[in-house]
C-alpha cells in the first residue's frame, strides 16, 4: 500500500509538502497541489483520518444523535445526512439515544464528552435541559433537525403551516366536525405534535369552528392511531366526518380502523395526514409532504457553515411542506350522492 513518502517521491516534492497539499493544512502552490493530487491518484493513496486530524485539528467526523434509527422519519433523515457527508469525504459517528434508557445517559455523560467529532447533528431529540447543556458544553457546532430550542441552529418543516393546510383542505371540502388525532398521549408531548395541534386549532378558530375543535390523544404510531380511532369511530354519536392525523402513521391507523368498522373512506370519513410516509401512497392518503432526506442534507450544509465560520449565530432553516392530493378525502355529502346514484341505477322490484 502506497504511503505519503511514495506520493512525495512520485510528485518530486518533500513529504511535508505532499502532506500539506493533501490535507490543506498550509500553503502550497496550485501547480504543486495538482501534481501531488495526481501522484496520489496514480498510486491510490488516501490520507488516513488520523493523519488529516493531526494536520488540520479536525477529526473529519460528524456525530449524529437520534432517539430511533428504525423509524421511517429518522431513517430517511439519516440517509440524507450520510449521503451529504460521503459527498464531502466525511465520516459519521451514530449514537442511538433511545428515550429513558441507560444507553442514552451513557451517550450524554461519557461518549459525547470524548469529542470524537467536529460537529454534532441532533435529530428529533427533545433533549432535557441537562442534555442540551451537555451538548452545548462540548464547544462543537450543533445543528438540530426538528427541535424546540433557539440555542442551536435548526432545520425543520413549518409544522404549524402543515396542519393549517391539512385543516383548510377539509374545511374547503365542506367538513365542519374535524378531529385532530394523535399526540399528547403522555406527559412528554413532542413540540412537533404541539405545533401541529396549534395549527389545527388556529385554522378551526379562524373558520368560526372553535366549538368543533376536538383532540383525541394517541401514540404517534400506526397502532396508536388505530386504537384511538377504533374508540372514536366506534361511537356513531360522536363520530366526526373528517380527521387530521398528527402524522401519516396515525392517519393510516385511522384508515385501517375505519375499514374494520365498515366505515368507508372517503365517502363516510375523510382522513388527511402529514409527512408523506413511504406507506402513504399504498393507502392513497392525502397528506402534506415533507422530505426528511432533504432535512438531513440541509443539516449537513448548515453544520458545514458553522465549521467554516465559528462566529455564525444560531440559524433556522424552515422547509415548506406541500399538499399531495390522493383519494382519502372528499366532500362530506359524497355518501348521499353515491346513495342517490345507486338508487337510480337499481331496478325497482317487479319492473
Amino acid at each position: 500500500m502506497a504511503g505519503i513518502a511514495d506520493v512525495a517521491r512520485l510528485a518530486g516534492v518533500s513529504k511535508s509538502t505532499a502532506s500539506r497539499a493533501l490535507t490543506g493544512s498550509g500553503y502550497v502552490s496550485e501547480r504543486t497541489r495538482d501534481r501531488v493530487a495526481e501522484a496520489a491518484a496514480t498510486l491510490g493513496y488516501v490520507p488516513s483520518t488520523s493523519a488529516v486530524s493531526l494536520a488540520t485539528g479536525r477529526t473529519q467526523t460528524v456525530g449524529v444523535v437520534m432517539p430511533y434509527v428504525n423509524r421511517w422519519f429518522f431513517a430517511e433523515v439519516l440517509e440524507g445526512i450520510q449521503h451529504a457527508l460521503l459527498e464531502r469525504g466525511l465520516d459519521l459517528a451514530l449514537y442511538d439515544a433511545k428515550p429513558g434508557t441507560a444507553g442514552r445517559r451513557r451517550i450524554f455523560e461519557h461518549f459525547l464528552a470524548r469529542k470524537r467529532f467536529d460537529g454534532l447533528i441532533a435529530v428529533g431529540l427533545e433533549p432535557e435541559d441537562e442534555e442540551l447543556e451537555r451538548m452545548l458544553a462540548l464547544e462543537r457546532p450543533v445543528v438540530s433537525v426538528v427541535a424546540a430550542t433557539s440555542a442551536t441552529s435548526v432545520v425543520s418543516i413549518d409544522d404549524g403551516h402543515a396542519a393549517r393546510r391539512a385543516t383548510e383542505h377539509l374545511i374547503d371540502l365542506g367538513h365542519r366536525d374535524i378531529v385532530f388525532l394523535g399526540g399528547g398521549s403522555t406527559a412528554h408531548w413532542a413540540h412537533v405534535d404541539r405545533r401541529r395541534m396549534s395549527g389545527y386549532i388556529e385554522t378551526m378558530t379562524d373558520a368560526a369552528l372553535a366549538d368543533h375543535v376536538r383532540h383525541v390523544p394517541s401514540d404517534v404510531t400506526c397502532p396508536g392511531g388505530y386504537a384511538a380511532a377504533v374508540d372514536l369511530l366506534g361511537d356513531a354519536r360522536r363520530r366526526p366526518s373528517a380527521i387530521v392525523g398528527v402524522c401519516d402513521e396515525v392517519a393510516i391507523g385511522a384508515i385501517i380502523a375505519a375499514r374494520r368498522l365498515g366505515i368507508r373512506v372517503p365517502s363516510e370519513l375523510s382522513v388527511v395526514g402529514i409527512d408523506d410516509h413511504e406507506y402513504a401512497e399504498m393507502f392513497s392518503l392525502t397528506t402534506l409532504r415533507q422530505v426528511p432526506r432533504e432535512q438531513g442534507t440541509a443539516a449537513v450544509a448548515l453544520l458545514e457553515r458553522h465549521l467554516s465560520d465559528p462566529t455564525l449565530p444560531p440559524t433556522e432553516v424552515r422547509l415548506k411542506p406541500t399538499l399531495v392530493m390522493r383519494t382519502s378525502t372528499a366532500h362530506p355529502d359524497s355518501l348521499e350522492s353515491a346513495m342517490a346514484v345507486d338508487m337510480r341505477a337499481t331496478p325497482r322490484s317487479g319492473a
